[in-house]
């Protein structure tokens, strides 16, 4: 990966809060990053769209649909909701190297807001979540998933994907700033799919054993999933479940949840980096 350039000093605007002309740079920066070295947005978004390839010619005959509906439109929800819990690792990579290379000590140590680098990161891994959805919709389209909501739900099906995307993002900066080295990462990886198959994204709650069956009904992917499926007007396992019957409140909830939980942990652990 290529060598990032720093910013010699920050645009510290009259009139302008600190924080936010300071997060553009670092956004601009992390976007600049993004045209020199294109190579990991690629492979991210082409290991999404094998994926989906994969489930819906592979395996599409292996999962039996609930109420007989289309596969492939009960897969595209999963699969969208799946593909934000990957980002986990993508914000996870990006803040320890930003450790291990010195860039987040030399930040430290430039007249920068404290808070600018968390923002800037949290906006530049959004930017990467609408454009992996975009190109995940535009493949769920191409093997014949199809959204029967209406514009309104449809529009509030992507936001609540991104909702979690955005609690998600705030998780891996977290593990970014207190795991170490390749050895951590790679643990961070191998969680994600415990996390996203440990969900009705793909297998109904109903079918495990109970005490994994009540795991996964409070899973906040299957939330998402569950709510993203009502709101698609797409086929999904329902469920008698407290939480299951009421996934789309749960599906704002638990991103509520998770950012009051580790945005301010991340805040406090970044303060408390040495210099």
């Amino acid at each position: 990966m290529s060598t990032t350039t720093l910013p010699s000093a920050v645009d510290l605007t009259p009139g302008r809060p600190a924080a936010l002309t300071d997060s553009g740079t670092l956004v601009w920066r992390g976007l600049a990053r993004w045209r020199r070295d294109p190579g990991p947005l690629v492979a991210s978004l082409g290991f999404n769209i094998l994926i989906v390839l994969i489930f819906a010619y592979l395996f599409g005959g292996a999962l039996q649909v609930p109420g007989g509906g289309s596969y492939r439109e009960f897969l595209m929800p999963g699969m969208f909701v799946m593909t934000m819990v990957f980002g986990i690792s993508l914000t996870t990579i990006a803040v320890a190297e930003d450790l291990e290379r010195g860039i987040t000590d030399r930040l430290r140590a430039m007249p920068v807001s404290p808070l600018a680098p968390l923002v800037a990161r949290a906006v530049t891994d959004m930017l990467f979540a609408l454009v992996t959805l975009a190109v995940l919709l535009a493949a769920g389209l191409a093997v014949g998933w199809r959204a029967h909501g209406g514009p309104g739900a449809t529009l509030g099906a992507v936001g609540l994907i991104l909702l979690l995307r955005f609690a998600l993002i705030w998780v891996g900066i977290f593990l970014g700033l207190v795991t170490r080295g390749q050895t951590a990462v790679v643990a961070v990886q191998t969680l994600e799919f415990p996390l996203g198959f440990l969900s009705n994204a793909f297998v109904a709650p109903a079918t495990m054993p109970a005490w994994l069956g009540a795991v996964a009904a409070w899973n906040p992917l299957s939330a998402t999933v569950g709510a993203t499926r009502e709101l698609f007007g797409n086929p999904g396992w329902g469920g008698d479940s407290w939480a299951a019957q009421h996934y789309p409140w749960l599906a704002v909830a638990w991103p509520i949840v998770l950012v009051a939980v580790f945005l301010p942990l991340s805040v406090a652990r970044y303060r408390r980096l040495a210099g």
